[in-house]
């Protein structure tokens, strides 16, 4: 068992899907968790809080970086410090080939999906610097390893994390902060059933292209995240981890 006993983890993007199981195994393993979507998750918290965690809901819109420091500002004053950071708040986009998507899609998709991740570990990494220690997982996606005609906008977002991650490791690693990225393959998560619903075919291709054939689950992705931000995953430093049931690797 992992332990964040007396540990601060913020999770962004925590009001479902991958992020809420990340919260919950954060807070299982001991941490006080802060929960942030674009709309505060005041129910997804209440659950967590009547199952004896200590959690905490907050609204912040990853996109604004004032937004952001405040956040971090409010933590750290509320709580002293800042252990762990997963920065999952994303997006999908449409299906569209390059030259049909728009300049107004391409600019919301890098808002959130990259200026976001950005946004948030600037403020993270400047906590964490203080203190000398911590860890930060960034949500990228197997759309950061791999292309898939007609997601370019989606794809180049989740690239430009892993090359973040890449960049920021390196700059800590010998401060005492671990970085890494996941990458999660198709999960069943409330974005994944909703481009089932909108795309069935090109899903169900995706779906039927998986070696283990069968969607993941959120907790499977959560259970990595929790590994990366623990001293188990002290020597794993800059990576991008597939949890995709073997999709990248065929």
């Amino acid at each position: 068992m992992i332990s964040m006993k007396e540990k601060v983890a913020l999770v962004t993007g925590a009001a479902q899907g991958i992020g809420l199981a990340s919260a919950r195994a954060f807070a299982q393993a001991g941490a006080h968790v802060i929960l942030t979507d674009i709309r505060e998750p005041k129910e997804q918290t209440q659950q967590l809080k009547n199952e004896g965690y200590s959690v905490t809901a907050l609204r912040c819109d990853v996109t604004n970086e004032k937004a952001v420091k405040e956040m971090i500002a409010y933590i750290v004053s509320s709580f002293g410090r800042l252990d762990a950071a997963f920065n999952n708040a994303g997006i999908n986009s449409p299906v569209a080939e390059t030259a049909d998507a728009s300049g107004e899609e391409f600019d919301r998709v890098m808002a959130i999906n990259l200026r976001g991740v950005w946004n948030c570990m600037k403020y993270e990494l400047q906590q964490m610097r203080k203190q000398g220690n911590g860890a930060i997982v960034n949500c990228s996606s197997i759309g950061g390893l791999i292309g898939i005609a007609e997601r370019g906008v989606y794809h180049a977002s989740k690239h430009g994390v892993i090359g973040l991650t890449k960049s920021a490791a390196l700059e800590y690693a010998a401060r005492g902060i671990n970085i890494n990225a996941v990458c999660p393959g198709i999960i069943s998560t409330p974005m994944v059933e909703e481009m089932l619903e909108r795309e069935p075919q090109a899903m169900n291709e995706l779906i039927n292209e998986l070696p283990n054939k069968r969607l993941g689950r959120p907790e499977e992705v959560a259970h990595v995240v929790l590994w990366l931000c623990s001293p188990l995953a002290s020597l794993v430093v800059g990576q991008a981890i597939a949890v995709d049931g073997g999709y990248t690797v065929k």
